[in-house]
C-alpha cells in the first residue's frame, strides 16, 4: 500500500527551489523551527513550503514526506 497519493519518484508538479531546500532540510531532521533557523526564513514560511509540499507530491502528513523524500514510496 502507497503511502503517498503519487507514488512517482516526482511531484505531481515542479519542486520550487525554496521547496526543495525546505525539503533537504528535512531530510537532515530539522524541525521547522531548525529550517527557517537555516534558510533565514520565518517558522510560518517554512509551514507553508511543507504545507505546497505535501500537496505536490500527495502525501497527508511530514512523516510520509520525509519518506517519500528518502524514496520510501
Amino acid at each position: 500500500m502507497a503511502l503517498c497519493t503519487n507514488t512517482a519518484p516526482f511531484p505531481l508538479f515542479p519542486l520550487t527551489p525554496a521547496e526543495q531546500r525546505v525539503l533537504q532540510q528535512l531530510r537532515s531532521g530539522c524541525s521547522n523551527k531548525g529550517i527557517a533557523a537555516v534558510l533565514v526564513v520565518s517558522p510560518r514560511t517554512v509551514e507553508s513550503h511543507i504545507s505546497n509540499l505535501l500537496a505536490k507530491t500527495g502525501c497527508r502528513n511530514r512523516t510520509q514526506l520525509l519518506l517519500w523524500a528518502l524514496g520510501e514510496r
